[in-house]
Parts: structure tokens; C-alpha cells; sequence
């Protein structure tokens, strides 16, 4: 079985702050953003809410994926977001 990579997207509420990352096992990380365990930018902006994930099988498809979105604008962030989740629910309970 081969191991999975995850692009994530967290938001600080709806049309919020933004925060896109990288991680290999995604329940592990979202719980860390959301106990504050990550010092830094999620942090000190409370971006905790889990609203869109991509898997992929392979680690540096992701991390290319991560820096894509991460050079894209506001406006396509969101779209894509919406595209998925348009209530901009937390899917880290889907996760569990």
C-alpha cells in the first residue's frame, strides 16, 4: 500500500484567511492547526477550519500542487473552494 500526500486548504471562516500546506498524514496535522500546536501563521490568525483537500500517491505531485495554489490568486482560491464546498463547511469531521 502506498502512502498518501495531502494538499490542504484551512480557512478562518467563511472568505477568510487562508492557508494552504502539505502533509502525509492530514487528520495528525488538522488536529495540530486546531489545538495550536503549529506556531506561526494559522496560529496567530486562527485558520483552523479544514475546507478543501486534494490525495495524491505521490509527494512531489503534491508539494508541486501546494506551490501552484499557493502562487494563485484570492479569487481562484476561492473558486475552487466553492467549486467543492460552497457552505464552506469543515471537512475535518469527514476525516474521522
Amino acid at each position: 500500500m502506498s502512502d498518501q500526500f495531502f494538499v490542504y486548504i484551512l480557512a478562518s471562516q467563511k472568505h477568510g484567511t487562508l492557508y494552504i500546506g502539505v502533509t502525509n498524514d492530514l487528520i495528525r496535522r488538522v488536529h495540530q492547526h486546531k489545538l495550536n500546536v503549529v506556531r506561526g501563521f494559522t496560529k496567530r490568525y486562527e485558520v483552523h477550519k479544514l475546507v478543501y483537500f486534494e490525495i495524491f500517491d505521490d509527494p512531489v505531485a503534491a508539494i508541486t500542487r501546494e506551490k501552484q495554489l499557493k502562487k494563485w490568486n484570492r479569487e481562484w482560491k476561492i473558486q475552487l473552494i466553492e467549486r467543492e464546498n460552497p457552505e464552506w463547511i469543515d471537512l475535518s469531521h469527514t476525516l474521522f
